[in-house]
C-alpha cells in the first residue's frame, strides 16, 4: 500500500513542474504524458474541437506563460521597491484574464475548467483562437495574428495599432510554432 502511496504522489510531483525541455514539442508531451495527466491527448483534442492546429496552440502556451501552471504578471512597486498589485489578473499555463475567462466557461458550459490545469489552458487557447478567426478572420494557422489577438484582445486586433511587446510575443510564437510543427512530424505516433 505504502508503495502505491509514494507512486502516486511522484507522478503527481510532476504535475506542478515546468518540462525541462519546452522548446522541443515531443520532449515536453513525454514528460507529461502518464496514467493521471496526458497534454498530448488534451492538445489534439483542442485542435480537433476548435480547427486549430497544436504547434500553434503550443506555441501560445510557451510563449505566454513558459508551461507554468500557476504563471502570473509581475507585481508593480509601491514607492520603487513595496511589491504593490499586479498589473492584471492573467493566471495560469493560458494566462487568461478572469473576465475571458468567465466567459469562456459560461459559453462552452465547463464550470469547472481551471486555468492552472493544461487541458482546461489548452481547450481555451483553442477556443479563443477560433474565436478570433470567426470574427477578425485570421486563419487557423497563422501563428503571428492568431498570438496580436490573444494578446490585445478581439477589439485591439480589429484596431491594428498593436504594440511592440506584442509583435515581439507573436514573432517569438510564430518561430516556436514552425519550430514546434517539425518536431511533431518526425515524434507523433
Amino acid at each position: 500500500m505504502r508503495c502505491v502511496f509514494v507512486v502516486v504522489l511522484l507522478l503527481l510531483a510532476g504535475c506542478g513542474t515546468v518540462p525541462k525541455e519546452t522548446r522541443n514539442a515531443c520532449a515536453v508531451f513525454e514528460q507529461r504524458d502518464n496514467l493521471f495527466n496526458n497534454w498530448r491527448r488534451a492538445a489534439y483534442a483542442a485542435e480537433r474541437e476548435y480547427g486549430v492546429p497544436v504547434p500553434v496552440l503550443m506555441a501560445t502556451v510557451y510563449t505566454e506563460s513558459g508551461f507554468r501552471h500557476n504563471a502570473k504578471p509581475p507585481r508593480t512597486k509601491l514607492l520603487g521597491f513595496i511589491p504593490w498589485t499586479r498589473i492584471s489578473s492573467a493566471y495560469g499555463y493560458s494566462q487568461a484574464l478572469d473576465g475571458t475567462w468567465a466567459r469562456y466557461q459560461a459559453e462552452t458550459g465547463r464550470w469547472t475548467a481551471r486555468r492552472s490545469d493544461f487541458g482546461d489552458a489548452i481547450r481555451f487557447i483553442a477556443w479563443y483562437h477560433n474565436q478570433s478567426h470567426q470574427r477578425n478572420g485570421i486563419a487557423l494557422n497563422d501563428t503571428y495574428r492568431l498570438y496580436i489577438a490573444y494578446y490585445h484582445g478581439h477589439s485591439g486586433y480589429s484596431r491594428g495599432n498593436w504594440s511592440a511587446t506584442a509583435k515581439a510575443g507573436a514573432k517569438r510564437a510564430s518561430g516556436m510554432a514552425a519550430i514546434y510543427a517539425r518536431q511533431l512530424r518526425g515524434c507523433n505516433s
